[in-house]
C-alpha cells in the first residue's frame, strides 16, 4: 500500500466555481455547486470558507478502479480507530483526506494494515 504524506493542509470549500488564481487537487461537481479542495493557504488567500482541514495522504500502490475491497479494509481500519477519512479514487492511487490533527495516527494504522497485507502474501 506505500502510504505517503502530501506536506501541508488541505480544505473542502464550495462554491459555483473554482477559486481564480489556485491550483486544485480535487473537484467534485455536484448538483449544488462544485467542491474543490485545495491547500489551505491558497484558500485563505482567495477567500472561500472552510471548516475542515485535511491532510492528504497517498496510497502509493497501483489500485485498479475495478477493484472490490482494497477501499474498504482501509476506510474500515480507520473507522475501528475512529478517523473518519474521506476517499478519491484516481487513476493510479487512492487519495485520502483525513483530520489534520490525526494524520500521524492515520499513517501508523495505515502501514499497519500495509505490513499485515503483505504478511498475508508472504
Amino acid at each position: 500500500m506505500r502510504p505517503e504524506m502530501n506536506p501541508g493542509s488541505y480544505v473542502f470549500t464550495t462554491g459555483r466555481r473554482h477559486p481564480a488564481g489556485v491550483t486544485l487537487v480535487v473537484t467534485v461537481a455536484e448538483r449544488e455547486g462544485l467542491t474543490p479542495v485545495l491547500r489551505q493557504e491558497d484558500a485563505e488567500a482567495a477567500g472561500p470558507g472552510y471548516d475542515y482541514v485535511a491532510w492528504w495522504l497517498v496510497l502509493r500502490v497501483h489500485s485498479a478502479l475495478d477493484a472490490v475491497g482494497p477501499t474498504a479494509a482501509v476506510a474500515h481500519e480507520l473507522a475501528r480507530a475512529g478517523v473518519s477519512c474521506d476517499v478519491v479514487a484516481g487513476f493510479h492511487h487512492d487519495h485520502l483526506f483525513v483530520p489534520y490533527e490525526v494524520a500521524d495516527r492515520a499513517m501508523d494504522l495505515l502501514e499497519g494494515l500495509s505490513r499485515g497485507s503483505a504478511a498475508d502474501v508472504a
